[in-house]
């Protein structure tokens, strides 16, 4: 599907949340195509998913009111507030950084404000991609290894593969929310009391004056994980198996994204020269072991990457700030 075929699906009934919304219409900064598109990996029966950045309204920024993000499951939208979106950002989080590095001709909105964003993506950039594409793709690389080899899995070995998977992610965790410590939030496995299960990951739980969003949105991302893994436990058909070559496939996609980035090539979301490989490994031309000699050429370029990077250890906070500040001031006052 073209991009004019996007801007038009748009225009339908089940897109009048974008224009209708208090917190979007003419507060959006950035509104792009998403995932499969975005990567250049789409057929014909692809999804559109679309993402975006809006500016939250005046009772939000000066008021009692609270805006984080607006989602539609329905048509797979997810428009970030301005304030959360810049701190993801920050944080190196892949999902969000794509964002900003989508091709121009994939925008479907874009103000000056939102340019100004896009343009100064390397303020954004740090030694935090490492942890943050690094932990993204470990947890897509478990996935996939999990899922095709679960079958032979006894459900011991099975639940220590689900607890190395958050485990994995607690480091991405305490960089997106409000941190916390390892004795404050305890996974481990023991013993069950149910019938039919031999052992289960279990949480003890330490915290004090800990904000309850950012909680849920911990609790949310395990639980995705888990549910995730209980997917995969039903595969039996050619769709799950489709589903496996997606996973193979954005596992290499975080490893050569994260990989540019490293080297100073900034966030290209788009992947072109990669375009034939991607497809080919969605479509199930590779096996699987060809596929995990492919990762472990990336990882070890992801690996150099990391060790020789010249991006500083920290985003460029002062500078993020005043860019801000500065479309606040010119949007709100």
């Amino acid at each position: 599907m073209d991009i004019n075929s996007i801007k038009e699906k748009l225009s339908n009934e089940e897109y009048n949340f974008i224009r209708t919304d208090p917190n979007l219409g003419t507060n959006i900064l950035i509104l792009t195509t998403a995932g499969s598109i975005a990567y250049g990996t789409n057929v014909e029966t692809s999804d559109i998913d679309i993402r975006g950045v809006t500016l939250e309204t005046r009772q939000v920024i000066m008021g009692l009111s609270n805006f984080e993000q607006f989602e539609d499951r329905i048509t797979d939208t997810v428009i970030y507030g301005l304030k959360k979106f810049i701190n993801l950002c920050l944080n190196s989080n892949p999902n969000v950084l794509e964002i900003l590095g989508t091709r121009d001709d994939h925008l479907l909105v874009i103000t000056k404000e939102g340019k100004l964003i896009r343009d100064n993506v390397g303020l954004f950039l740090s030694k935090r991609a490492i942890v943050s594409f690094g932990n993204y793709a470990t947890a897509q690389l478990r996935r996939l290894q999990n899922a095709l080899a679960r079958d032979n899995y006894p459900q011991k070995e099975k639940e220590q593969h689900i607890l190395n998977s958050i485990l994995g992610q607690m480091d991405h965790l305490k960089r997106t929310y409000k941190s916390f410590t390892d004795s404050e939030i305890q996974l481990y496995i023991d013993k069950s009391d149910k019938e039919d299960v031999e052992t289960e990951i279990f949480i003890d739980i330490n915290l004090s004056h800990y904000p309850l969003r950012d909680f849920k949105n911990i609790y949310s991302d395990m639980h995705n994980i888990v549910k995730e893994y209980a997917k995969l436990n039903h595969r039996n058909s050619k769709k799950d198996e489709l589903h496996l070559n997606k996973h193979a496939m954005h596992l290499i996609r975080l490893l050569v994204t994260g990989t540019e980035i490293l080297e100073g090539k900034g966030v290209n979301t788009y992947r072109d020269k990669e375009h034939e490989l991607f497809l080919n490994i969605r479509n199930g031309k590779y096996s699987y072991d060809e596929i995990f000699e492919m990762v472990n050429d990336y990882e070890k370029q992801f690996k150099y990457a990391a060790s020789n990077t010249v991006l500083p250890d920290e985003p460029d906070y002062k500078t993020v700030e005043e860019m801000m500040l500065t479309i606040y001031k010119s949007l709100l006052l």
